[in-house]
């Protein structure tokens, strides 16, 4: 009895050294890598240099926007060297800089957070096309995706885009998001008394 016990602890130290994977992924702002949390701690446990990986990523996106979301995926070798694949911004973040607006909707399908022209959308899938998870699509594949992330987002596809009245639209939309923003800070206080 005693060496099947003896086993099972051992089997299952395998097992939490095998969890403890060699790859990493995360989402960092460009030039602005930290040794804190949340990226700190994750390369700790894989033993990766903090301050030379926060050094290294931005010193590579130095020529980049600062703060531009950078998907990574980090390869840690045995000897504690790593490998930093960066893909492009994710298409959200394309779609709502294209869009002028900071977020998405709040209730997609129900109200729409902003507009983009086709060309933009094309130009998107572009840019994203150089992505490696997206080398085998087509740009028509790509742009199909793309819709239906924007949909998720409120954004609207349209031929063409009046600038004075998009400019309008943006205006009137600021005093829905206040609004929205409003009733999460309120919705958040009646959860914390709640709980409290």
């Amino acid at each position: 009895m005693s060496k099947a016990v003896g086993r099972l602890k051992s089997l299952k130290k395998t097992v939490e050294k095998a969890k403890l994977s060699n790859k990493i992924r995360a989402t960092i702002p460009a030039g602005m890598a930290a040794p804190g949390p949340p990226l700190g701690p994750v390369l700790g446990q894989h033993g990766i240099n903090i301050a030379a990986f926060c050094k290294d990523f931005n010193e590579r996106t130095k020529d980049m926007i600062e703060g531009v979301p950078l998907p990574c995926r980090i390869s840690v070798n045995p000897d504690r060297s790593y490998e930093i694949i960066m893909y492009k911004p994710p298409t959200t973040f394309f779609l709502k800089q294209a869009a002028g607006i900071q977020r998405g909707a709040m209730y997609p399908g129900r109200e729409m957070s902003g507009k983009i022209t086709l060309k933009h959308l094309y130009e998107i899938a572009k840019i994203k096309s150089e992505d490696p998870t997206m080398e085998l699509l087509t740009l028509e594949q790509i742009c199909q995706m793309m819709v239906g992330t924007a949909r998720t987002c409120g954004i609207e596809i349209v031929r063409d885009l009046d600038p004075k009245e998009y400019a309008q639209f943006l205006e009137d939309r600021k005093q829905i998001v206040a609004e929205q923003k409003k009733e999460l800070e309120e919705k958040k206080e009646a959860k914390m008394l709640r709980t409290g």
